[in-house]
């Protein structure tokens, strides 16, 4: 398997294309509009794709419960990476009918950890959690979700061995900090945590998503492709945000939003238009006159 970095990439040139078999897409700021919607076009060349032959994986940092927004998008086909490669679902029953496939979840012992050192290097921070069927955090912690949480509670106390869900696993934690900016937050939380956890954002606020060691976006997919059989050539990858630098990387072809953070820019080995512009689909369809 080939290793996932998240090196600059260099553009590929046209000989060394290989024609692919798999589009993975991040969803917000890349797929989905800014109003959160799918425009006809996207549908189209989803559907398009799939009709050619290439399946299409969304990546995303979504928990799975989110995911009925696109769900009936994939025509009955489409797989999705949850929560930043913490859980493969499939899609295949629609909206209310998502069945886990793969779980890699945060250890609790790591989690802990992770929140105590987070927590002494950035006072001020303040949790949420992510388990398969639940959504709990901390009473100061903002409303940044569509939900309402199952419980409030320290951080300590949710992830003890004896919190209500235990038997769930733990799939990220959020770490909420009001003051710091975003990229300084996130190299300080990378710093404290060291190899206890994979850390990222997606957020255009100071909000970090905490996942198991070694888990990524970009690792998540690895694994599914290497189960079809597919290698990192076969991949197009699409993202906008730090969380889709190390699938960019990996992927064979691979763009940045026009409305991409600066990392992704430099990860990728292309660019397309903005998501209000519908820069997946753009690529899709040349992607698919190239094939005829």
């Amino acid at each position: 398997m080939r290793p996932v970095t998240s090196a600059t990439r260099q553009p590929e040139t046209p000989a060394s294309i290989v024609p692919p078999r798999l589009i993975a897409t991040d969803l917000d700021g890349t797929l989905l509009r800014d109003d959160k919607s799918v425009s006809e076009r996207t549908v189209a060349a989803l559907a398009a794709a799939e009709e050619a032959g290439i399946e299409v994986f969304f990546v995303t940092g979504r928990p799975a419960r989110w995911m009925d927004v696109v769900s009936d998008h994939v025509h009955g086909h489409g797989l999705a990476i949850c929560g930043n490669g913490a859980a493969v679902v499939d899609l295949h029953g629609g909206p209310g009918t998502h069945r886990f496939v793969k779980v890699r979840e945060l250890p609790r012992d790591n989690a802990v950890d992770a929140v105590r050192l987070l927590r002494d290097a950035a006072p001020g921070t303040v949790y949420a959690i992510e388990q398969t069927y639940g959504f709990y955090q901390e009473p100061d912690y903002p409303k940044l979700h569509m939900e309402s949480p199952d419980l409030r509670a320290p951080a300590e106390e949710l992830l003890a061995r004896d919190a209500p869900g235990t038997r769930q696993p733990v799939l990220k934690i959020l770490a909420y900090h009001p003051d710091l900016d975003p990229d300084a937050f996130l190299t300080l939380a990378r710093l404290a945590v060291g190899n206890r956890a994979s850390i990222t954002r997606s957020s255009p606020s100071a909000l970090l998503e905490i996942s198991g060691p070694g888990v990524s976006k970009a690792s998540t997919l690895a694994l599914c492709c290497a189960e079809r059989g597919i290698s990192h050539e076969e991949v197009v990858a699409f993202g906008d945000m730090p969380n889709d630098v190390e699938m960019l990387s990996w992927a064979g072809q691979s763009y940045a939003m026009g409305n991409a953070h600066p990392d992704v820019i430099a990860a990728a080995s292309g660019r397309t238009v903005a998501n209000n512009e519908d820069g997946v689909a753009v690529v899709i369809e040349r992607i698919l006159v190239e094939r005829l």
